[in-house]
C-alpha cells in the first residue's frame, strides 16, 4: 500500500488561538476523526531552528541552528534525506528557509523559488520568500506539487499567522482572524485528501 504524508507547519500558531478560533478543525476532533494535543517547543523558540529541530528531530543547542540569522545547509538527517534514501519523493510549499536548509544556501530567488531537481535533498519546491505571501497561495503550491510529482512527504508551511501577529500582536482581533482563515484554507483542501486517500485503500 503507497501511504503518502502530508505536514502542515502553521508558523506562529498559539494553542489558544487554535483551540477557540479553528472551527472546522475542531470539528473534525469532536467527530472523532482528529485528534487534538497540545506540545511544548524547543528553545529557542524561533522559526528557523524550530523549522530545523521539526524535520530533524535535533533540538537547536545540537543542531547549532540556534538563531534565524544562521544560513547554511542542515548538518543533520531530515525527513527528506530519509525518505531520498528510502527511495520515496519529497516536496515542499514553504518559506524560503526551509530551502537554505535542505537545498542551496542562500536563497537565490531567480533559481530556487521553483525547484525541480531530482538530485536535491528537496527534489519538488515552491518556496517563497515575503513574510505577506498569502496562505491560501501557500496551499495552492502544495496541491499543485502533490499533484504534478506525487510526493510521498509533502511540507506545507504557511506563515501569514506569524506575519500578523508580529504586525498586531498574539492577543489581536488581526491574529484571531487569520487563524480563522486558515481554518477555512484548510476545510478547502482536508477532506479532498482524505477522500482520495480511502478510495485507495
Amino acid at each position: 500500500m503507497d501511504r503518502k504524508t502530508i505536514l502542515i507547519v502553521v508558523d506562529g500558531l498559539g494553542f489558544q488561538a487554535a483551540s477557540s478560533c479553528m472551527g472546522f478543525l475542531l470539528g473534525m476532533v469532536e467527530a472523532g476523526r482528529a485528534s487534538l494535543y497540545r506540545m511544548e517547543c524547543e528553545l529557542p523558540s524561533v522559526s528557523r531552528p524550530l523549522y530545523e529541530c521539526i524535520l530533524t528531530g535535533t533540538p537547536p543547542v545540537e543542531s547549532g541552528i540556534v538563531h534565524n540569522n544562521i544560513v547554511r545547509n542542515s548538518h543533520h538527517e531530515s525527513i527528506f534525506s530519509l525518505a531520498k534514501q528510502a527511495g520515496k519523493t519529497g516536496a515542499a510549499a514553504a518559506y524560503h528557509w526551509v530551502s537554505e536548509l535542505y537545498n542551496s544556501a542562500p536563497y537565490r530567488p531567480a533559481f530556487d523559488r521553483f525547484t525541480i531537481d531530482p538530485a536535491k535533498t528537496i527534489p519538488y519546491g515552491c518556496f517563497y520568500h515575503r513574510d505577506d505571501y498569502p496562505d491560501d497561495h501557500v496551499f495552492l503550491d502544495a496541491e499543485w506539487l502533490r499533484q504534478r510529482y506525487n510526493p510521498d512527504f509533502l511540507l506545507i508551511h504557511p506563515m501569514g499567522i506569524d506575519h500578523t501577529g508580529h504586525l498586531y500582536g498574539g492577543e489581536s482581533s488581526q491574529y484571531r482572524n487569520a487563524v480563522r482563515m486558515i481554518d477555512a484554507v484548510i476545510s478547502d483542501f482536508i477532506p479532498g485528501w482524505i477522500h482520495e486517500a480511502t478510495k485507495s485503500l
